[in-house]
């Protein structure tokens, strides 16, 4: 399984508390949801976790409940006062939280490296973190210490590829779809066809797109109204239509397969499998074995 781990230190998920926050070094606020009074996390110490991240301004930079599994870090030495590290210390497998950790302190620590200052707004870095599985580094030779971690890797590996094919259709009966099924396992329903030729390889298709998970949460879009709404608005890229060339391999499969079945002016939403976008190997931006979705509309075909 492709090891994801987060760095640094989330929406709400329905998890709340009449409890206050309370305060700690640097100014970090926390507040403990449940707390199962286990061994604290230690420096070295494999850690397991479901994490949503946020600023709080509720801009999600990351939500691990939109792959349904877990991320993964390792306990480390906290690197100045009040840091995601400090935070983890104070939690043991089974435990909840959400943390308030200071903007100013993370961007002082990031330029202490030389690195220039993050681009984060707001006053805190906002995470809800969940404990799923701590793994002790204590005084284990480091070769048995890993396999451990590296069993526990296999078996988180074969639960998410098993539940693929589930969670797809889970997605398309909860949204009442009847989509036509490809024999790539690339699913598609047509909201709006168009008319004319098909593309074929040697033809760039003009599209906008909207990408998003299972969950709904969009992850990219070329529509600027979109990512403004899914506030995920980049001002330094620019939106509008794309051109992929079929055949040119510059696209994921399952979105270059799904561009090649349909004339211009359609709109159609395509259901793929994790093996025709990241696979099994998954992406620095999505987990193995992710299934995406893509609202997709042909605007043009350019032939040679």
């Amino acid at each position: 399984m492709k090891k994801i781990f987060i760095i640094l230190g989330i929406a709400a998920l329905g998890l709340s508390s009449c409890k206050e926050f309370k305060e700690s070094d640097g100014g970090m606020l926390y507040n403990i949801h449940t707390d199962e009074g286990g061994e604290t996390i230690k420096p070295g110490d494999f850690v397991a976790l479901k994490a949503v991240q946020k600023t709080d301004q509720d801009s999600v930079i990351y939500n691990s409940y939109d792959f349904d599994q877990p991320t993964f870090t390792y306990g480390d030495k906290p690197r100045y006062s009040g840091d995601f590290n400090h935070a983890l210390s104070l939690l043991s497998e089974g435990d909840s939280v959400t943390l308030k950790l200071r903007v100013d302190s993370i961007k002082a620590s990031v330029v202490r490296t030389g690195a220039p200052a993050p681009n984060i707004k707001g006053e805190y870095m906002i995470y809800i973190l969940k404990i799923v599985k701590v793994i002790p580094r204590e005084n284990q030779q480091d070769a048995a210490f890993q396999a451990k971690v590296e069993e526990f890797f296999k078996a988180e590996t074969a639960k998410v590829m098993s539940s693929e094919a589930s969670r797809i259709k889970n997605y398309i009966t909860a949204h009442n779809l009847k989509p036509i099924v490809m024999p790539s396992g690339l699913n598609h329903v047509v909201t709006k066809p168009g008319n004319g030729a098909k593309a074929v390889v040697g033809d760039t298709v003009v599209v906008n797109y909207t990408g998003s998970f299972l969950s709904g949460t969009v992850f990219d879009s070329s529509l600027s109204d979109v990512a403004k709404k899914s506030k995920i608005f980049n001002p330094d890229r620019p939106y509008g239509p794309i051109k992929v060339a079929i055949g040119s391999n510059t696209a994921i499969a399952g979105f270059e397969e799904g561009l090649s079945l349909f004339a211009a002016g359609t709109k159609v939403t395509l259901i793929m499998p994790s093996k025709l976008a990241y696979g099994p190997q998954g992406s620095e931006k999505f987990p193995p074995y992710t299934p995406l979705v893509f609202e997709i509309e042909v605007l043009n075909i350019i032939r040679p």
